[in-house]
């Protein structure tokens, strides 16, 4: 029987990525997507909320109501996993990632939040909800910062690349 995928089969390569092109591939998948999951914890056990996102390098941001339950669990501990994933077809499309990392809230007056509101695309949400475009949101703003990022693309073993990459901060 003919096999549509044969690099699958057998043994997994095990070989990593250049740095510069593994993080290439990551910024590609977070451009293309925009819902993500976000996996927070409180006493009450582990929380995972589909949330739409924008990009500004490796870093997502949110926005969010500040007593919803996940901002209410970020705001005790800011431990955050965030998992995003492209459609899956078979296999050879099997493309997603988790970063692990820290989330920071900062209010709109907040001057870091600057370069972030700039890259965040509030205006599609605005139009969603009628609100007008001359008003600027007010809600806090959440930035997911990386500090490890587990890459997996089934593709790379096309290549001899191993399929799980991983990515961390500072190295």
């Amino acid at each position: 029987m003919p096999v549509t995928n044969p690099w699958l089969a057998g043994p997994a390569p095990a070989q990593s990525l250049p740095r510069d092109v593994l993080e290439e591939r990551i910024l590609h998948l977070l451009s293309s997507q925009n819902m993500c999951v976000l996996a927070t914890a409180s006493e009450d056990g582990p929380l995972a909320t589909p949330v739409r996102y924008y990009s500004l390098g490796l870093e997502l941001m949110f926005t969010a109501a500040p007593g919803s339950p996940k901002m209410r669990n970020l705001a005790a501990d800011s431990r955050i996993s965030v998992g995003i994933f492209a459609p899956l077809v078979g296999q050879a499309s099997s493309r997603g990632l988790q970063i692990l990392g820290a989330a920071r809230t900062l209010l709109r007056d907040d001057p870091a939040a600057d370069g972030y509101w700039e890259a965040f695309r509030w205006q599609s949400d605005h139009v969603e909800r009628s609100r007008s475009l001359e008003e600027p949101p007010t809600d806090p703003l959440t930035i997911v910062t990386p500090e490890k990022i587990v890459y997996t693309e089934h593709w790379l073993r096309r290549s001899g690349y191993s399929a799980r990459q991983v990515w961390r901060a500072g190295v």
